[in-house]
């Protein structure tokens, strides 16, 4: 039984921690099935549970794979080559979310530049790659869990979103462009390693139908029960195993989350030393709580004491910068060179690590700007 819970804390270490602390804090606040039902945010929920779907069946359909080899047979150099991988991350992150862009792109750059004989430059790659889809998920409301709980929270307009994302974005974006300097040129030769899947025009229809439709559903043009029991029902009928592949463990990470700032907010001595202690702080210590706990824990436990969203939204996105465990789709890149470089595991935090932090240090005075 132990060890079974020990295979589980290491699979599953945020969501173990979410559990933990629910659990805890459930003894110190008064019991309610109504409160524990008003903590949790079912919209939310009911928003990540479709967008996962709906991307899951998009990249199964040969979307993003088909995108990727139409963009790299464009390159026309080794630097052009490594700028296509590193921005389909940035770009693609902004709707499919970071940790899809990485899952999808990482693997891919690894075909890529073995095919290639550019294998001395994927450490470097992957690494950017982790940072550019940390970074380009910023700028929508969809790009990573964070912005669409915080987005949905705040009840948070478009235009008061996007003047407070998008300035960090376009200099992300720069800063990237800059990071890709130091790699040479180069000839190029592109062998992707593998036979591009056939695209599939008439399972992607349906999905992109799908996934505008939870876009309205973001921007409240939708109401979310009837995008989520759409989606529902035609992943029922037309493509079941979609169901099996969705992230239930984000989910009811969330849900952990959720319980445990409603506990908190339930305790007034501990509700009160919180909200004084990030009190005209919110943004740095959104920041400094994710390097610890990740970004998307932090602000939904800072939610319960601020109700400066704009502030979260800056700190989290900044947040996932700094160290591997600060964005949890830090870690799926990880795991992806971990597999394909095993013995340069050590060597890609090094990189990892001063890249992210040389990043965070460069936005730091914008983001503080932006917050006054």
């Amino acid at each position: 039984m132990l060890s079974k819970l020990t295979r589980f804390f290491r699979r599953e270490p945020v969501l173990s921690i979410a559990a933990l602390a629910a659990i805890v804090t459930a003894f110190f606040a008064p019991f309610s099935p109504k409160a524990i039902g008003e903590a949790i945010d079912w919209r939310v929920l009911a928003l990540l549970f479709c967008l996962m779907a709906v991307v899951q069946g998009l990249e199964g359909a040969g979307l993003f794979e088909k995108l990727a080899q139409s963009a790299i047979q464009r390159a026309g150099s080794l630097r052009g080559l490594c700028a296509v991988l590193v921005l389909l991350c940035f770009f693609s992150s902004m709707l499919v979310t970071n940790d899809v862009a990485l899952l999808t792109f990482v693997p891919f750059a690894v075909l890529v530049l073995r095919g290639a004989g550019f294998e001395k430059h994927l450490l470097y790659v992957v690494v950017l790659q982790t940072a550019a889809a940390n970074l380009g998920s910023m700028a929508t409301p969809v790009g990573n869990p964070q912005n669409l709980f915080l987005f949905s929270r705040y009840q948070m307009s478009a235009p008061y979103f996007f003047i407070r994302v998008l300035p960090v974005a376009g200099l992300s974006l720069l800063l990237l462009l800059l990071l890709l300097l130091p790699i040479p040129r180069g000839s190029l030769s592109v062998q992707s390693g593998q036979s591009p899947r056939p695209l599939s025009l008439k399972a992607i229809l349906p999905y992109g139908i799908l996934f505008a439709l939870c876009l309205c559903t973001v921007l409240h043009l939708v109401p979310y029960p009837i995008t989520f029991v759409l989606v529902l029902l035609y992943l029922a009928v037309k493509d079941r195993p979609i169901l099996r592949r969705v992230d239930y463990g984000l989910l009811l990470t969330f849900v952990f989350f959720f319980l445990f700032v409603g506990n908190l907010g339930a305790i007034p001595p501990v509700k009160q030393a919180l909200y004084q202690a990030i009190q005209g702080r919110e943004m740095i210590a959104c920041t400094l709580m994710s390097q610890v706990i990740s970004n998307v824990p932090a602000a939904v436990l800072l939610s319960g004491f601020t109700e400066k969203g704009g502030a979260l939204l800056l700190g989290s996105n900044l947040g996932g910068l700094g160290t591997l465990v600060a964005s949890l789709a830090s870690l799926i890149s990880f795991r992806l060179y971990g597999k394909a470089q095993p013995e340069q595991k050590g060597r890609y935090l090094l990189y990892f690590t001063l890249v992210n932090v040389l990043l965070l240090l460069l936005l730091l005075p914008l983001c503080l700007l932006l917050d006054r």
